[in-house]
């Protein structure tokens, strides 16, 4: 007998056994638990936008490397680092924004072992040394000429000693540790997949579907309550307080208080507050807090107005981030291309299948939404995020409206393709491929070259 694709076999499964014995089966196989931990690598705490929160966990480790407080600090950092920390507050600084005030924080009130939560927990009396060690500290920012997209080298030094540390392709890869040229840690630079690393590059909306809609919610509970309770207490407090241009409770005061309207304020409202210092963390989805707002609150918000049970929330939380994810695997962490837009079409998938749309409605859903707003760049992390991450999520609501109205957009329509998959590998080929150079000139116009 020929060896049928997993969804098939999924389905004569379902079939033949029921909807049990299907969900059974599922976690025994290999995509089932690859699917569980991607969730579990990817949906993970940080306070602070994630690329300076990067730059202050390497030089906390280049501080505990070095053995004492240095005086020095080099950083070097790839074009899309300095893009993403240039403009955007770091937490516990009194309201500093860049590298030097990231870097500086994490020297002096860093904890070295909590990695994207390195400065989660600073203590006052450490914060409180933050601004005389910046006076009387040499720090200096370089521009990395590096073929990595992310990629952060802190040089830390007193007197004859230095110590230094760099970071490659994701925001907590340490891939060197060396003081005084003797090196501490190493490990090879890869592009290709991890031998232990589970396969990202074989996910699918089918197979995705099909396991949010029937995997054991036992297995990935505590992921997803987690990233509810986090992301809706930052959401709360951007809407409650002063926080860059307020997009949240502007749309709320500019719009009326319309389910599509509190959709997009809600996301955009954790937004205003991560981009503007709020010390509150959040759960982020492909190494950002603004995607891991984008593909939850509007979901969050949607299941409330419908009166969702838990179990159809967290189903439906399942579909948006592990679309989102999905499509960020083939446009990759950093790039001139809006990280909102897939995590607004994600948000879409979720909305569309918690309003009682099929597998039909949410490819439809994630089409459309990604022919409305693929055309956004990113210049970097900052107050305007979070009025892009609005713009993202009426996208993805329009798409599903438009949907359930009878209307689509079709193959040749600009990028998009017949089949989902066809139109999310055009979109991954515009991010990766066709944006490089338009990502230089932002990194360009950004440093005033």
């Amino acid at each position: 007998m020929a060896k049928l694709e997993q969804p098939r076999y999924n389905k004569l499964i379902r079939c033949i056994y029921g909807k049990e014995w299907s969900v059974h089966v599922k976690k025994t196989s290999k995509i089932y638990q690859d699917y569980v931990e991607i969730l579990r690598r990817e949906l993970v705490p940080a306070m602070g936008c994630t690329e300076p929160i990067a730059i202050a966990y390497c030089a906390s480790k280049a501080r505990e490397a070095l053995g004492e407080l240095p005086d020095q600090l080099e950083i070097t950092a790839s074009g899309n680092i300095i893009k993403n920390v240039k403009s955007v507050i770091v937490p516990n600084t009194n309201g500093r924004k860049g590298i030097e005030a990231a870097a500086a924080i994490g020297v002096v009130a860093g904890d070295e072992t909590a990695e994207l939560e390195v400065i989660a927990h600073a203590q006052e009396k450490d914060k409180a040394k933050l601004a005389d060690y910046m006076e009387n500290t040499t720090i200096t920012v370089v521009s990395a000429d590096s073929d990595h997209v992310l990629d952060i080298l802190v040089t830390a030094s007193k007197g004859s000693n230095t110590a230094c540390v760099h970071i490659v392709n994701e925001h907590t890869n340490i891939v060197e540790i060396t003081r005084n040229g003797k090196i501490l840690f190493q490990k090879e630079i890869i592009d290709t997949p991890e031998t232990n690393k589970p396969d990202y590059e074989s996910m699918t909306i089918e197979d995705i579907y099909d396991f949010a809609t029937t995997c054991d919610l036992d297995d990935v509970r505590n992921i997803l309550t987690r990233q509810i309770q986090y992301n809706t207490a930052i959401s709360d407090e951007g809407l409650k307080n002063n926080y860059g241009a307020n997009i949240g409770s502007t749309l709320l005061k500019a719009y009326g208080n319309d389910i599509r309207i509190r959709a997009r304020a809600k996301a955009a409202a954790g937004s205003d507050a991560r981009m503007n210092g709020c010390e509150l963390p959040v759960i982020i989805n492909s190494g950002s807090g603004n995607q891991g707002m984008t593909v939850s609150l509007p979901v969050i918000e949607y299941a409330k107005e419908l009166g969702a049970s838990e179990e159809r929330l967290l189903r439906a939380l399942l579909l948006s981030n592990l679309v989102t994810l999905h499509e960020k695997e083939g446009i990759g962490r950093l790039s001139a291309y809006c990280g909102a837009v897939s995590a607004g079409a994600g948000a879409g998938a979720g909305i569309a299948w918690l309003c009682g749309g099929d597998y039909k409605a949410v490819i439809h859903t994630i089409v459309n939404a990604l022919a409305i707003t693929s055309g956004i760049v990113c210049d970097g992390a900052k107050a305007s995020c979070a009025a892009k991450i609005s713009a993202a999520v009426d996208a993805g609501i329009l798409g599903f409206e438009m949907y359930r109205n009878g209307q689509q957009f079709y193959g040749g329509d600009g990028l998009v393709l017949k089949g989902v998959e066809n139109t999310i590998r055009n979109i991954s080929r515009l991010g990766r491929i066709g944006m490089k150079e338009t990502d230089k000139e932002i990194i360009n116009m950004m440093i005033g070259k």
